[in-house]
């Protein structure tokens, strides 16, 4: 076997540094909704279970909370970055139980995992990260690759 094919192999078995599972308590305390700007991601389906939980009209919830992004539709911002569902009082997400996927799987991304120090990163910001209770491997993976289809 080729040092190509070999080395190719041997990544290819390789776990993630996060094979044994992290720990994860979601503490509600707004941290992850707040900070600086960026995009939360909506889908139509997320949009209308949002309108639902906040018993609002689609095109009403919409003109207030969803903004254009090119193609894609976000929850827009206040202008300090925290995102317009954040009570600013109580911490709390306005539609916590209809949230989008992109919340839901918060802090199990690409971008907190890729390496053990992003996740430390991660903890450091996050209350709920590194502690709680644990999740398995499998259950990481299901939520970082979950999307809205």
């Amino acid at each position: 076997m080729a040092k190509k094919d070999k080395a190719k192999k041997k990544s290819e078995n390789k776990k993630p540094w996060y094979s044994d599972g992290l720990r994860f308590e979601c503490t509600q305390c707004g941290d992850c909704c707040s900070g600086a700007p960026g995009f939360v991601w909506v889908s139509e389906t997320e949009i209308q279970a949002m309108a639902t939980k906040m018993d609002m009209d689609v095109d009403d919830f919409e003109h207030q909370f969803v903004r254009i992004v090119g193609r894609e539709k976000s929850l827009k911002e206040y202008p300090d970055g925290d995102c317009i569902l954040l009570d600013p009082e109580s911490r709390g997400c306005g539609v916590y139980e209809a949230r989008p996927i992109q919340c839901r799987t918060w802090p199990f991304w690409d971008s907190t995992l890729k390496k053990r120090s992003d996740w430390k990163d991660t903890c450091k910001v996050c209350p709920g990260s590194g502690s709680g209770r644990l999740y398995t491997f499998e259950e990481i993976e299901t939520q970082r690759k979950q999307k809205e289809v």
